[in-house]
């Protein structure tokens, strides 16, 4: 059974709002505002029936207390009131009220008018609950189709085995502590991390086009044969921008877009493919440079030996305001020893 706070300093009115309502409802009947903020703390009411004119804390500044505290914002409120001029609606509707009920009350309009708010509350709940079961529904789609399309790319490439799980880590590592440290907050706010870092599994997701004899040379590429590699980059977005034209403009593929077309840019401006500078390069793609450079730098390939963390560390440094944005390599720093554990684990698991 719903409960219905019912809030006035006339007992007559409590009294009549018991009597129409309590056989269907849960009603308890309080005399004044600062009473009802006590019950609150131990009882969670499903509509309240607030009355404007009461001594002390009225109405109006009853309800401002309530949209004030977030465990009670989501309270329906509707106000009980003997006289409803225009002004006293529009304030009321705008401080969030949900209706309003004259007095003295019919029996049968109080209940109708109950009925119809608590009914849409329900229904409310239930379309959120569908919607939120949509978005788990939607990012898990986007995870596979990331995980898919990621897989695709490393099997092809034979030399960087587990590089896109690892980057994705690293990303990860670098958001969290640019939040421990209150960096880019602004920026920050509106991204979805699980949608980020999902989005990054796509970075080289042009690779997909290179020919297999270059993608798994081993050895060292030549002039000609880099050029066309870093037409991965351009390719990554092309396909991207497809998925796009036919899916819709999604946050995940306008991030993986971003990563897939600047991770290879430099802060100095003589990167690829555009020719970048500094704050010009997406936020994705300064990040990515350095997660994708220091996976490169600690692993194996034909050409070389995997440079210890150390010496990774190092370069990176050293790559400040030329390579890599220098605010990025100094969240890299403060955290670069969770990166060697990424590599550890992985290490372990290809063991």
């Amino acid at each position: 059974m719903k409960t219905i706070f019912v809030v006035d300093d006339n007992s007559v009115n409590l009294l009549a709002a018991e009597e129409t309502l309590s056989d269907r409802y849960n009603v308890i009947t309080l005399a004044s505002a600062p009473i009802m903020f006590e019950l609150l703390e131990n009882v969670a009411p499903d509509l309240i029936l607030l009355d404007i004119l009461m001594p002390g804390v009225d109405g109006f500044d009853a309800l401002q207390q309530l949209k004030n505290d977030k465990r009670y914002e989501e309270i329906p409120v509707i106000f009980l009131t003997s006289k409803i001029d225009a002004a006293t609606e529009a304030l009321g509707f705008e401080m969030g009220v949900v209706d309003f009920i004259a007095k003295p009350f019919s029996g049968p309009v109080l209940l109708n008018r109950i009925k119809t708010h608590l009914d849409m509350e329900n229904i409310i709940r239930e379309r959120t609950t569908m919607l939120e079961l949509r978005t788990q529904k939607l990012l898990r789609l986007q995870n596979s189709m990331a995980s898919v399309l990621a897989n695709m790319v490393e099997n092809r490439d034979k030399l960087t085995g587990r590089h896109i799980q690892r980057t994705a880590a690293y990303l990860k590592i670098l958001l969290n502590t640019m939040c421990e440290r209150s960096m880019y907050c602004d920026e920050l706010k509106k991204w979805d991390f699980d949608v980020v870092i999902s989005a990054a599994r796509l970075h080289d997701l042009g690779k997909i086009v290179v020919s297999d004899l270059i993608l798994n040379k081993p050895g060292k590429l030549s002039a000609e044969e880099f050029d066309i590699i870093k037409t991965h980059t351009i390719e990554g977005e092309k396909i991207i921008d497809d998925i796009i034209n036919e899916s819709g403009d999604e946050s995940f593929l306008q991030n993986a877009k971003l990563f897939t077309g600047n991770h290879h840019e430099r802060w100095d401006g003589t990167g690829y493919p555009r020719g970048l500078k500094g704050n010009e390069i997406p936020m994705q793609g300064r990040m990515m440079a350095i997660a994708d450079v220091y996976d490169a730098l600690v692993s194996d390939r034909p050409y070389k030996k995997a440079f210890t963390h150390e010496n990774a560390v190092e370069i990176i440094k050293n790559g400040s305001g030329t390579q890599f944005d220098p605010e990025f390599v100094n969240i890299f720093l403060n955290c670069e020893s969770e990166f060697k554990n990424i590599v550890a684990e992985c290490d372990c698991k290809n063991t």
